[in-house]
């Protein structure tokens, strides 16, 4: 497929359709989702009814690509691997508004596809959707299909169950089937319904310059939907986001930061006046929160391979008032001669497949598998090393926000077994409502997966040096 992107000048005012075509082009053209969609917005004002719109059919196409190429493959007389990019993208957009935007007419849906595309793809373009349109005449749409659903209305999926469960929840079937091998059918399926659903922001707040008490009172004043973290008392929940233009953000008086992660802060324990080595710490949020547990006394050493992201964790300790973090370039895999053995705590966070935060960031539900596979060498490597700074009596935590347990357990084994001078150590978080278990390791490891901690999929291993 040939990828071009498409001169938006023209029309952006009034086509948040073709501005959403234009971010979908670019993100199969290998851009960050997130990247390209704030830079479509930054350029082109839109009202606050299109950007809705922009936003949705943007995420919802990426969410749900392998569902919305599945369908159009039951229609399409054409592979859609023949199909041009911006066709596909176009057919991708109007099949999702179809099935997922009950808000929009059938008609407006299809015609605006048909508008955005090359006029000798019109034809065919109308011709697909129209051909869903007729089959699902008078019949349920597949917004709110199960595994089941898919399979009884597709033959293609008749006795097919890991590929109806792909479709079901958008994910590629090798994903879906590796997902199968980890965690048996029934937990694979409960995390993929879960990955399929929208999940709230989480904010951190800094209690160096506030208190809990007087963010929720100040957001809840200006209309935000908020509610208590479900392990932490430091955490909110936000069901909309816009908080971002507001006092609290700009003030420094919150950041983004999953309970996931601020768990793995609480497991790490860093206390006041201690040295803490965040090894992978782009873009900073876990040395965030170790700073505030340490109450902004002691010394942080914040490493990343990308200086150029180092400005991140910069800006963002400057606007919580730290001053405690020491940001330098580093591959982890290449420890500080002159830190070696002096660490109380070190952070571990390596670099992974991503595969527990698919709800937040789509384009990952693509993510080469062959390449994943290259990770668990350079996570060893950067665990072998990143210990090495640790004192005696010091304590490691190795983190990652995938599920795959060779990047995971399988890691922290092999570690295990090379280095008898450290152990694991257990902890648990108690959950601060019933429905939700315990945080409880076991062997020194957890791994915490949306559907049943209701959190990123997030694994924490805490490790001792005797």
């Amino acid at each position: 497929m040939k990828n071009k992107n498409i001169d938006t000048q023209k029309n952006s005012a009034t086509s948040p359709r073709l501005l959403a075509l234009d971010v979908l082009i670019r993100v199969e053209g290998g851009q960050y989702a997130n990247i390209a969609l704030d830079t479509a917005l930054s350029r082109h004002e839109l009202s606050a009814e299109d950007k809705a719109l922009f936003t949705s059919i943007v995420y919802g196409v990426l969410e749900r690509r392998v569902t919305l190429d599945f369908i159009l493959s039951q229609f399409s007389v054409r592979k859609l691997s023949d199909v041009d990019v911006q066709t596909l993208c176009a057919m991708r957009m109007g099949l999702y508004q179809l099935i997922y935007l009950d808000r929009v007419p059938d008609f407006a849906a299809i015609n605006e596809s048909v508008a955005v595309v090359p006029r000798k793809s019109s034809g065919y373009v109308n011709a697909v959707l129209r051909a869903y349109l007729r089959s699902v005449d008078g019949k349920e749409r597949e917004a709110r299909f199960t595994p089941t659903d898919f399979a009884d209305r597709y033959s293609a999926l008749e006795d097919k169950p890991d590929l109806a469960r792909a479709v079901a929840y958008g994910l590629p079937l090798p994903l879906a089937e590796k997902f199968i091998a980890a965690f048996g059918e029934k937990k694979a399926e409960r995390i993929m319904a879960a990955f399929a659903q929208k999940p709230p922001i989480t904010l951190r707040v800094n209690t160096l310059k506030t208190t809990v008490d007087a963010v929720k009172n100040s957001l809840s004043k200006q209309g935000f939907s908020l509610s208590d973290g479900l392990y932490l008392d430091s955490t909110l929940r936000l069901e909309k986001g816009g908080v971002f233009d507001g006092d609290e953000f700009k003030n420094g008086h919150i950041f983004v930061q999953d309970e996931a992660s601020q768990v793995c802060v609480e497991v790490l324990s860093a206390q006041a006046g201690e040295l803490v080595i965040d090894t992978c710490s782009c873009p900073g949020s876990k040395a965030f929160g170790c700073a505030i547990r340490m109450k902004n006394s002691g010394e942080i050493y914040s490493f990343d391979l990308h200086e150029s992201k180092l400005s991140l964790v910069q800006k963002g300790a400057e606007r919580l008032g730290i001053n405690i973090i020491k940001t330098q370039r580093r591959d982890a895999r290449d420890p500080d001669e002159s830190l070696i053995g002096k660490a109380d705590r070190v952070l571990c966070d390596v670099p992974c497949s991503g595969l527990g935060v698919i709800s937040k960031k789509p384009e990952i539900r693509g993510k080469d598998l062959a390449e994943a596979a290259k990770l668990p060498a350079i996570q060893r490597d950067i665990l072998e090393q990143s210990a090495k700074y640790l004192k005696c009596g010091g304590v490691l935590v190795y983190s990652t926000c995938t599920l795959l347990p060779e990047e995971n357990g399988a890691v922290v084994s092999d570690f295990l077994k090379n280095h008898p001078e450290f152990c694991a150590v257990d902890f648990e978080i108690s959950a601060r409502c019933d429905d939700l278990p315990a945080i409880k390791s076991s062997e020194g490891c957890i791994t915490l997966t949306p559907d049943e901690h209701n959190t990123d999929g997030f694994f924490i291993a805490k490790l001792k040096r005797l």
